[in-house]
């Protein structure tokens, strides 16, 4: 009679479930990007190496098109290029690396992957898209005979801002690492409820005080 009811609980969890009203319209709003993706190999294929470089290659493309989306979207709303691209840019390609990290912290038994895809992401993102730019401009600048100068802006203000919040972060990671609290990752409601509050507000405040200082709200004399 256990093997029974065993097996009529496991038959009623393979059993799939209709999809929704929101999977559907999430389906049509990401078909593109299915589509896109679905042309990557397995990674059976060549050690992986193929699916490796073709992946890198469109998430450069999706990278792009959301880029030039939101460059257009500031420029109908008149919005600054320093705001639309912590608001808007930063937003729209931070968000696959959310899904990704969810994912992670799903599947896997620690939270390694899902809080390193993060912080490994935005050092690719500081060093090759900003890095690599930077120093093919500077280079060729150089062989021209002129200099590669780029005016500061906010940049100061806004990478302080950063740097103290990404510190708080990772004392908040920390903290979270004590049995009582439930791990960095789960743990008690109270205790997620808690700090993904205080996640979401470092991400508000820090667009919002970055441009209150590009609009000269506020003056932080660097």
């Amino acid at each position: 009679q256990a093997d029974d009811d065993e097996e009529g609980e496991e038959g009623e969890e393979a059993e799939e479930k209709m999809p929704s009203c929101g999977d559907y319209i999430m389906h049509f709003l990401t078909l593109p990007w299915k589509l896109l993706f679905a042309l990557i190999p397995p990674t059976a294929i060549g050690q992986g190496y193929p699916t490796f470089v073709i992946a890198i290659g469109a998430i450069g493309i999706c990278t792009a098109v959301i880029g030039d989306v939101a460059g257009h979207l500031g420029c109908f709303i008149y919005l600054k290029d320093c705001v639309n691209a912590i608001a808007f840019v930063a937003l729209g390609t931070s968000v696959p690396d959310t899904f990704a990290s969810k994912t992670a912290a799903i599947e896997d038994d620690t939270a390694d992957n899902s809080v390193g895809n993060v912080t490994g992401s935005n050092a690719v993102n500081v060093f090759l898209g900003i890095g690599i730019a930077w120093s093919m401009a500077a280079i060729y600048w150089e062989s021209q005979g002129e200099q590669f100068i780029v005016p500061v802006g906010s940049l100061g203000f806004s990478v302080t801002v950063f740097c103290i919040e990404a510190l708080l972060a990772i004392l908040i990671l920390l903290i979270r690492r004590h049995p009582t609290v439930g791990g960095e990752l789960g743990g008690p409601k109270f205790f997620k409820t808690v700090s993904s509050g205080i996640f979401v507000f470092f991400w508000v405040f820090y667009v919002a005080i970055s441009a209150m200082e590009a609009y000269g709200v506020i003056n932080p004399g660097f």
